[in-house]
């Protein structure tokens, strides 16, 4: 009998030792699921940030070391907590300054839209609809809707109140490549480098620059002594009064004018080069900034010339009516700087010069005019027309 009870207690021990052996393994299975799942969402997480800030190579290979080590991943990390501290994101709330407001509100706002989904939208309805409502089109098309905003004639003042439709506008306006292309567009070869600016919008904003969106208006006024009358009485005092303007264009273009007519009715007629007035200056500018940081505007401009009359001279019945024996341009030279609350709104004349040249002998002559008091400096304008219709993108 004892041997019997012997052998009916050995079985049922080995089963309990299988027993704990299963448990034991099937806790390390579940501790090491927990960690590989820990693991593959701080990855996973990471590689968000880094597509967030442009590093899509970098992005990818941290998305495909979390999926080797979950598949679905991406269907298992809870977006609607905050993010951990040592992610390295932060709280923005917390960094805020005494009034409360936030200091990086880019950041700020990606930040919302990376734990709100796993693909968040850059827009949402405010109202149910049933058309298709903007924010179903790719990031690639709504920036390409924004450079069409900006337009040729880089109207950034229409991007920045675009990006106050919605956070994700703002994220979608603040896209550094838009404000590249438009320093690019402005200084050209001179703006390889960043420094000593952190952005390319810092840029376009703080360094100085001709404005587009409007005109640059010098007004001159003087009094001139008339002619004696016949009986010798009494001499007459006229009071002179006129204009000039300069219009400059994106493009490296400039019109110029000196004409007694008022703003209210040739501003309008600036909008375009192709204008009709008979007495305008065409021609182009560039910027020069010196080591003294300041930024002076060079221009050429020459009257237009006559298509009509040019085609009426070579007409084999007109030889009577030669071309014209000289060629008059006009180098200017102005100081770049600001006015009152607008930035780069005042121009101060530096240099005014007449060059004729003659084609017989391809000789030049240049006159210097000397700068008095009849050389007022030139105020910005700014004019919503000019900017009211796009031609073509940035």
């Amino acid at each position: 009998m004892e041997a019997q009870w012997m052998s009916e207690l050995k079985p049922s021990s080995g089963a309990s030792g299988t027993s704990n052996r299963l448990l034991q393994a099937k806790g390390l299975r579940k501790a090491q699921e927990i960690a590989r799942e820990e693991k593959a969402t701080e990855l996973f997480l990471r590689a968000a940030q880094e597509e967030q800030n442009g590093a899509v190579y970098e992005a990818i290979k941290f998305y495909r070391m979390a999926m080797q080590l979950v598949p679905d991943i991406e269907f298992k990390i809870n977006y609607s907590r905050p993010p951990d501290a040592d992610r390295g994101g932060g709280n923005y709330m917390e960094d805020s300054d005494a009034d409360g407001e936030i200091e990086d509100l880019l950041a700020y706002f990606e930040q919302q839209l990376s734990v709100e989904g796993s693909f968040p939208k850059i827009c949402t309805p405010e109202v149910e609809m049933t058309q298709v409502h903007i924010s179903a089109l790719p990031r690639e098309i709504l920036m390409y809707i924004f450079r069409w905003v900006v337009s040729s004639d880089l109207d950034m003042r229409a991007l920045e109140q675009l990006s106050l439709v919605c956070r994700g506008f703002y994220i979608c306006a603040r896209d550094p490549e838009i404000w590249r292309l438009a320093c690019l567009r402005v200084w050209g070869r001179k703006c390889t480098k960043l420094v000593p600016f952190t952005s390319w919008r810092e840029m376009f904003l703080q360094r100085p620059r001709v404005r587009f969106d409007g005109v640059y208006i010098s007004k001159t006024s003087y009094i001139r002594q008339g002619e004696e009358s016949l009986d010798g009485f009494y001499r007459a005092w006229h009071h002179v009064e006129y204009y000039r303007y300069l219009r400059f264009f994106p493009d490296g273009h400039v019109i110029m004018l000196t004409t007694p007519e008022e703003p209210l009715s040739v501003v309008p007629r600036l909008r375009t080069r192709n204008t009709r007035m008979d007495s305008v200056l065409l021609g182009h500018f560039r910027l020069s900034q010196e080591t003294g940081n300041q930024t002076k505007v060079f221009a050429v401009v020459c009257k237009k010339k006559d298509e009509k009359a040019t085609d009426f001279q070579r007409n084999r019945f007109c030889r009577r009516n030669p071309a014209p024996e000289a060629e008059h341009s006009f180098h200017v030279g102005l100081a770049l700087s600001s006015g009152g609350h607008q930035s780069f709104s005042k121009l101060v004349w530096i240099h005014h010069s007449c060059h004729i040249t003659y084609k017989l002998t391809g000789e030049t002559v240049i006159t210097t005019f000397d700068l008095d008091r009849m050389y007022t400096p030139f105020f910005f304008a700014r004019v919503k027309s000019y900017t009211a219709f796009s031609e073509q993108p940035l």
